[in-house]
């Protein structure tokens, strides 16, 4: 794709019906300031509409509550 053709092409994809909450879906962990955070700049990125970067935030989240507070 050429950079014309990049910047011409400004509708965001669609996703399927249900794709968003299966992409989303995460759980911050109860009194972390880092889920926490993430968490209210993926709402803020599911209001404006840009998936990915809340997409972003979900999997910072995953990692998180899998990662830091998962261990012992």
């Amino acid at each position: 794709m050429t950079a014309a053709a990049r910047t011409q092409h400004k509708h965001p994809a669609q996703l399927p019906s249900g794709y968003d909450v299966w992409l989303l879906d995460c759980v911050p962990a109860t009194g972390c300031d880092v889920c926490a955070a993430n968490w209210r700049q993926l709402a803020a990125c599911k209001q404006s509409g840009d998936v990915a970067q809340a997409a972003r935030h979900a999997t910072e989240i995953r990692d998180h509550t899998s990662g830091v507070h998962g261990k012992p």
